[in-house]
């Protein structure tokens, strides 16, 4: 089984959920080569065997989205000490198989009263991993039509929902303290392919950022601007390691610094 069967395995499984869960991470990013609005590259995307599925948690989710994926063939793999525990739902051999996650924001000090970590919780049957700073990915997501034109092989087209691009870059920022060198190389890269795709939106994603993100994010909007200031300043080993991710083209260091650079002065202007 390819990668776009599981993913339409996991498309049909999550269908009478579609209006409550967005697409984020590696697969949101590949899902929006497919938006009418996007350049079409003639590279590959950055390859990833899992899905991130984020959801607002204070929001009232029926059904039981579990039982829903067990019956399209995934099953519940857990791990860890938290409770509930951390799961993934995986489709083929858990090595190298295709799995999908749930994602909610984590609000609050990530401690429960009791003290323990709030890391964890459940949601419609299945286990979710709270994570601080997805609030942003679940602000004005885009629509996405699936079906056997884009290649997904489903009996009927689907619309999902997707990360609105400009949300998808503005977390890397956010995010970008907690992750290891290696993710946050290969995050640098997803930040400039984005804006490979998008070029031309450049203006209103600006629009978009005063209106709609800049004030949903509050005091941490400085915080965007000085991160993307900083970490596109110059050609440093971020850019340098986000460089030589690809195996399909040939990317120069500053060209990802020089590109990311104009467009997020264009894209966070005040």
């Amino acid at each position: 089984m390819n990668d776009l069967e599981a993913f339409a395995k996991l498309v049909q499984a999550l269908a009478a959920w579609r209006q409550q869960l967005i697409f984020i991470g590696g697969w949101g990013h590949r899902l929006h080569r497919l938006d009418p609005r996007a350049n079409r590259p003639d590279y590959q995307p950055v390859f990833t065997r899992d899905t991130d599925l984020a959801f607002a948690n204070k929001e009232p989710i029926e059904g039981d989205i579990k039982q829903s994926l067990l019956q399209h063939g995934f099953q519940e793999e857990l791990s860890g000490d938290h409770r509930p525990p951390a799961a993934h739902y995986t489709l083929g051999d858990e090595a190298g198989g295709f799995y999908a996650e749930f994602l909610t924001p984590l609000a609050g000090s990530g401690r429960k009263r009791s003290g323990e970590a709030d890391a964890t919780m459940t949601k419609a049957g299945i286990s979710a991993q709270k994570i601080r700073h997805l609030d942003v990915l679940l602000v004005d997501p885009w629509i996405i039509s699936l079906g056997q034109q884009e290649g997904v092989p489903l009996p009927e087209r689907i619309d999902v929902q997707v990360a609105h691009p400009l949300c998808f870059m503005v977390q890397k920022f956010l995010i970008q303290q907690y992750r290891p060198a290696n993710k946050r190389a290969q995050d640098v890269l997803y930040i400039y392919d984005t804006i490979e795709l998008f070029g031309a939106l450049l203006d209103e994603f600006n629009v978009h950022w005063k209106a709609r993100v800049a004030p949903a994010l509050g005091g941490l909007a400085d915080d965007v601007r000085k991160i993307s200031t900083q970490t596109f300043a110059e050609v440093n080993d971020m850019v340098r390691d986000a460089a030589r991710i690809p195996a399909d083209r040939d990317l120069p260091p500053e060209q990802i610094q020089a590109t990311c650079s104009y467009a997020f002065e264009r894209m966070l202007r005040s």
